[in-house]
């Protein structure tokens, strides 16, 4: 169960933002646009809003009315990873701005209210992604097993900057500002992609030589989906909106790398999905219980819809198109399921306590 109170707004919750709102954004993205889901997006991304809204503001209340809880979750080797998801839920809400907010609230205020998003999504996503690192190697205690998918949450938001940077792209001043910008979200995509290569290394390691992990812990196994899925998002993206910041040479050598790349991510990506979803299943039968980390089945999902549609847009080819429109309907299948039960656990049981994320 995961019920939220007062006393347990952590870091971890604003998974439920970055869910809801790849779903607005994935929807976007689609190769194949149909009646009425522009409009579906925009209601949700209405919805990943108010949740900012909501638990951004609920977060200003547990930092006053329960400091001392709030200043230890940097001190636990769980809670401590999750500090990456709420600067992605500020990027993702503002991309959201961008690709179907504009519907409502115009262009204009769309590319502000996404600049300003970003921009604070970016420093925060800065910030964990060398303070929560830091906390790991000097203050956490950890042995082999201790790895676990959550472990690339603070790393990933950068990423998450490269990919949603492109988009402002063509809304920024051109010449120094564009191109420090453009050029900026590719150090991003750097400094994210390795060092998610490095902790997804240790986390094969841990499946292939110890354990699965508890099984509360198994749905974060679906968070390798998500720099794997956003790298071939930002790659692509930036290629698409490098016109008119660099020479057409280079532009062009752009677009090869994104297109080369994006096959080669895509291609381990659905290896990873094929485990990770035998990994549930097993887990499934023998029991699944329910927690926060359920997120998990959704912003990575979302990613891998998000790169594949960027792709089959540069590559012309029907088959990643289907495999977009594909993984979509398993988001919002995963989606509709976790924010369901997230819900009832929240409505229909106010006396139990919330077993927000259990240890690994």
């Amino acid at each position: 169960m995961a019920r939220l109170t007062l006393s347990t707004v952590t870091p971890n919750w604003f998974a439920s933002v970055m869910g809801t709102g790849i779903v607005a954004t994935a929807a976007a993205s689609l190769p194949v646009q149909l009646p009425g889901l522009r409009l579906g997006a925009l209601v949700v991304w209405l919805l990943a809003a108010a949740l900012l809204v909501f638990l951004s503001s609920a977060s200003v209340l547990h930092w006053v009315r329960h400091g001392g809880i709030a200043r230890r979750h940097h001190l636990d080797p769980v809670m401590a990873h999750f500090y990456g998801a709420p600067p992605m839920a500020f990027l993702t809400v503002g991309a959201g701005a961008l690709l179907v907010g504009r519907d409502l609230i115009g262009l204009p205020a769309a590319v502000a209210l996404d600049a300003v998003l970003w921009a604070v999504g970016t420093l925060g996503g800065l910030f964990s992604a060398v303070v929560v690192p830091y906390l790991a190697v000097t203050r956490h205690r950890n042995t082999a097993e201790s790895v676990f998918g959550g472990w690339l949450m603070p790393v990933v938001p950068p990423m998450v900057s490269a990919a949603t940077g492109a988009l402002l792209l063509p809304y920024t001043p051109g010449g120094q500002a564009r191109e420090t910008l453009l050029f900026g979200c590719y150090a991003m995509f750097g400094l994210s992609l390795i060092a998610s290569l490095v902790i997804i290394v240790q986390l094969w390691q841990r499946l292939a030589v110890h354990t699965v992990g508890s099984q509360a812990m198994v749905p974060t196994l679906w968070i390798v989906l998500g720099p794997l899925g956003q790298s071939i998002t930002a790659v692509n993206l930036l290629a698409a909106n490098a016109t008119g910041t660099v020479g057409q040479g280079p532009a062009r050598s752009l677009l090869g790398f994104a297109v080369v790349y994006g096959a080669a991510a895509l291609g381990f990506a659905l290896l990873w999905l094929a485990i990770a979803t035998a990994i549930t299943v097993r887990t499934a039968r023998e029991g699944l219980p329910f927690s926060l980390t359920w997120w998990s089945f959704t912003f990575p999902v979302g990613t891998c819809v998000t790169g594949t549609a960027a792709l089959a847009a540069h590559t012309g080819l029907v088959a990643l198109a289907g495999l977009s429109v594909a993984l979509f309907v398993v988001l919002v299948v995963a989606w509709v399921a976790v924010g369901s039960r997230t819900l009832r656990d929240n409505l229909r049981r106010p006396g139990r306590r919330a077993a927000l994320l259990p240890s690994a």
